[in-house]
C-alpha cells in the first residue's frame, strides 16, 4: 500500500513539473544501422539530462514503469532475439518506491537486431515506452514513436557499411492527417463564440459526486462498524471534562478531524489523476473489469463471505498515540482510529464512490465525494455532543445493522455489472448485451426483495421473528423495480435506469421503434451524404461510458417531435471517443507542441472534436451546414425537450437562410 501511495505522489509530482517547465529530459535517437548482409540493428540511443535516469526493462511489479519496445508492424523483417544493452545499469534501493531498482544515467543505448526477408515490403513501426525520474519528481509514462520503411522494388541494402537511417518516428510533423485535409475539419471557435457558444457547460457531476458522498455517509452510519461508536465517543467527550461547551468543542474538533482525513484522501486522488486520466479511466477496459473485480470483492465481503481489515497493529500504534497525547493532537488521533477500525465497513462503501468519482471524468471528484462522505459521517458525533439526551432515543445495535450491509452488497453488486458494461461496449465484446445486463439486474434486486423478506438468509443473519414495516415497505420497492425492468426484456426504454443499462441497439430482440439511431458513425462519410442530400448535420460526440449520454438518449431523442426532427430534418452523426476499435494504421498528429499518436477510432474523433471545437466533453451536440460551419451555439447535457426542440429549430431555420 505505501508503495502505490509513494508511486501516486511521484505521479503527482511529475505532473506539477511539466506544467512548470516544458523541457524534456530525455532526447531519443532511433537510427537503422546495417551490420552485415540482410541484417540490421534497431539502435535507440537516448541522451539524458544530468540529474535525470531512465529505469531499466523487466522491473518487478509495483514499481516505476520499465522501459518496453513495442513492434505494432514488422513486415518484411523477423525480429532476431530481444532487445538488448550493453551499457550498465545502476543499481540502487529507490527511497520513493522502497525497492531494489536500476536504471541507466547520462546516456544509453539499446538495440533490437532484425533480419530483411523481404526488402520491398520492409515496414517496421513501433514505439519505446519508459519512464524518467529525478531524486524530486518523475515525468508520466512517455512513448517514442519510430518506423522505417523501404522503397518499393528495392534490391538491396540502401546504404553502405556504417551508414543509418533515421527513425520516421523522430519527425516532427506539422500537418493533419490526409482523412482531415478537407473543409469539415477546419476549426470553428471563432464562428462557435459569434453565435453565442458559451464553451463550458456546468458541471453537474461535481453537485452528484457530493450527493453520493453524502448518502454513502448516512449508509456508514447504520454499519455494524460505526453506528455502536456514536454513543461511546459521545459519552467519552461528555465525561471528558466537566464543561459542557469544551466537551461541544471536543465533539465539534472530533467531526472536523474526520472530514480533514477522509478529504486529505479525495484531494490525493484528485492530485494524482488530472480530468483526462479520469476520462481515459473511465473507457479503459483494464480498469473497467478491476473496477468490476473490486465491487463483486466489495458485494462478497458484506454478504458475509470475509470481512475487509486493515493491520491491527495500525490501529493499536493510533490508539496508543491518541492516548500519549492530549488536546487536538489526541483527537485528531482518536478520529484516525475510527477510520481504520470502521475500514470493514466503510472500505467498500468508499471503494464504490472513488470507482464511481473516476468514471465521471470530473478532475475534482474524488475531493468531493469524500467531503460528502465524511460530512455525513461527523455530523452524528456533533448532534449527539450538543443533545446528549437524543443518545437514549437511538435504536440499540443488533442484527439490523448486519441487514444494512448485506442490502448494500447486493447493491454493489448490480452497479459492478456497469463497470463491465462500460469495457464490453468500448471493445466490442457483445457479452453483456442489453437483455442480459437486465436479466441479471432483475435476479439481483428479485433476491434482495426475498433477502428483505426474511426468505433468503445468510450464515452470519439473525433469526427474524417477523418482517417489520420498513422491511416490507422495502421489499415491496425492489420487487416492483425488479417487475419495472421485465418490460425492457422486449425493448422498453426504461428511462429510469438509461445511465446504467447497455444502450437499446445492443439488444438482440427489439419491439420498441421509438429510439433514435444514428446513421452514419464516420465523420467524413456523414458529411458527404448531407451535403448530397442538402441536409444540415447533427454531431453527436458521444461515449460508451458517458452515463448523461445514455440519459439524453432514452429522455430526450425519445420525445416524438426530437425523434421526428432528428430522422427527418438532419444527418445524424454519432462518434464515440472511447471507441477502442483499432485503426487500420496509427495516426501521428500534432497538439499542443506535441506529437500525438492516434490508434483507434476514438481517438481519432476525440482529436476531432478538441482539434475543431476545442472541448473534450460528453455529450456534446453540434449542428453543422454542408461546409463544416456551425449553424446554432452548442448544446451539453440538458434534459428540457423543450430547450432542445428549439436547439434543432434554430439550426434548421439558419441552414435554410
Amino acid at each position: 500500500m505505501k508503495r502505490v501511495v509513494i508511486s501516486f505522489f511521484s505521479w503527482l509530482l511529475c505532473l506539477i513539473a511539466v506544467h512548470a517547465q516544458m523541457e524534456d529530459p530525455i532526447k531519443w535517437n532511433i537510427q537503422l544501422v546495417p551490420v552485415e548482409e540482410s541484417l540490421y540493428d534497431i539502435s535507440f540511443h537516448a541522451k539524458l539530462d544530468p540529474g535525470w535516469h531512465l529505469y531499466d526493462m523487466n522491473l518487478p511489479e509495483g514499481g516505476p514503469v520499465s522501459t518496453s519496445f513495442n513492434f505494432d508492424k514488422s513486415e518484411g523483417v523477423e525480429l532476431v532475439g530481444d532487445v538488448t544493452t550493453t551499457s550498465q545499469p545502476v543499481r540502487k534501493h529507490d527511497n520513493s518506491f522502497n525497492m531494489e531498482l536500476s536504471w541507466f544515467e547520462n546516456e544509453v543505448t539499446f538495440v533490437q537486431r532484425i533480419k530483411i526477408t523481404d526488402e520491398a515490403k520492409m515496414d517496421v513501426a513501433g514505439y519505446v515506452r519508459y519512464m524518467v525520474c529525478n531524486d524530486q519528481n518523475c515525468m508520466p509514462p512517455t512513448e517514442e514513436p519510430f518506423s522505417f520503411t523501404r522503397l518499393s522494388g528495392a534490391s538491396g541494402p540502401a546504404q553502405e557499411q556504417g551508414e543509418t537511417v533515421e527513425s520516421a518516428g523522430t519527425e516532427k510533423r506539422n500537418l493533419l492527417p490526409a482523412f482531415a485535409e478537407n473543409r469539415w475539419w477546419t476549426p470553428v471557435v471563432s464562428q462557435m463564440k459569434a453565435l453565442g457558444e458559451r464553451n463550458v457547460s456546468p458541471d453537474t457531476s461535481i453537485g452528484l459526486i457530493f450527493i453520493y458522498g453524502f448518502v454513502g455517509g448516512l449508509l456508514a452510519l447504520l454499519t455494524p462498524c460505526v453506528w455502536p461508536m456514536i454513543p461511546m465517543t459521545v459519552s467519552f467527550f461528555l465525561k471528558r471534562t466537566k464543561n459542557r461547551k469544551k466537551s461541544i468543542r471536543d465533539a465539534f474538533s472530533y467531526g472536523l478531524a474526520i472530514i480533514v482525513i477522509y478529504l486529505a484522501l479525495g484531494l490525493l486522488i484528485t492530485g494524482i489523476f488530472g480530468a483526462n486520466a479520469l476520462n481515459a479511466l473511465s473507457t479503459n477496459a483494464i480498469f473497467n473489469i478491476l473496477f468490476f473485480a473490486l465491487l463483486v470483492l466489495f458485494a462478497v465481503s458484506f454478504f458475509g463471505a470475509f470481512e475487509l481489515a486493515l493491520p491491527a497493529k495500525w490501529t493499536t500504534k493510533l490508539d496508543s498515540k491518541a492516548d500519549a497525547t492530549t488536546g487536538l493532537i489526541s483527537i485528531f488521533f482518536m478520529a484516525f482510529t475510527l477510520v481504520l477500525v470502521s475500514f470493514s465497513c466503510t472500505g467498500p462503501i468508499i471503494g464504490t464512490l472513488l470507482v464511481q468519482a473516476a468514471s465521471m471524468g470530473a478532475v475534482a471528484g474524488p475531493a468531493w465525494g469524500m467531503f460528502g462522505f465524511a460530512l455525513a459521517l461527523s455530523i452524528p458525533f456533533s448532534l449527539f455532543a450538543i443533545f446528549p439526551s437524543w443518545l437514549q432515543q437511538m435504536p440499540k445495535s443488533g442484527g439490523w445493522l448486519n441487514s444494512v450491509k448485506v442490502v448494500l452488497g447486493f447493491l454493489e453488486l448490480a452497479l459492478a455489472l456497469k463497470f463491465l458494461s462500460v469495457a464490453d461496449l468500448a471493445y466490442g465484446w457483445r457479452i453483456l448485451d442489453r437483455e442480459v445486463f437486465l436479466v441479471l439486474w432483475i435476479v439481483i434486486f428479485a433476491l434482495l426483495g426475498l433477502y428483505l423478506l426474511g426468505k433468503l438468509k445468510f450464515a452470519h443473519d439473525t433469526d427474524l421473528p417477523y418482517v417489520s414495516v420498513s422491511r416490507l415497505f422495502m421489499a415491496i420497492v425492489s420487487f416492483a423495480f425488479a417487475l419495472y425492468m421485465v418490460p425492457g426484456l422486449w425493448g422498453a426504454p426504461l428511462k429510469t435506469i438509461s445511465a446504467f443499462a447497455p444502450p437499446l441497439y445492443t439488444q438482440d430482440f427489439n419491439l420498441y421503434k421509438g429510439d433514435v439511431h444514428a446513421t452514419f458513425t464516420d465523420y467524413n462519410a456523414g458529411m458527404e451524404y448531407a451535403a448530397r442530400e442538402q441536409k444540415p448535420v447533427l454531431i453527436d460526440f458521444s461515449g460508451y461510458g458517458c452515463v448523461n449520454c445514455r440519459k439524453m438518449e432514452a429522455a430526450v431523442w425519445t420525445d416524438a417531435q426530437v425523434k421526428n426532427m432528428i430522422d427527418n430534418d438532419y444527418v445524424l452523426i454519432t462518434l464515440m471517443v472511447d471507441d477502442k476499435t483499432p485503426l487500420a494504421q496509427p495516426i501521428v498528429v500534432e497538439e499542443n507542441g506535441k506529437e500525438r499518436t492516434l490508434r483507434t477510432v476514438g481517438d481519432k474523433w476525440s482529436f476531432l472534436q478538441r482539434y475543431k471545437f476545442q472541448t473534450n466533453t460528453q455529450p456534446y451536440y453540434v449542428l453543422l451546414d454542408n461546409d463544416g460551419m456551425p449553424l446554432a451555439p452548442s448544446y451539453s447535457y440538458d434534459e428540457d425537450i423543450d430547450k432542445y426542440v428549439r436547439f434543432l429549430e434554430s439550426g434548421l431555420e439558419k441552414y435554410k437562410k
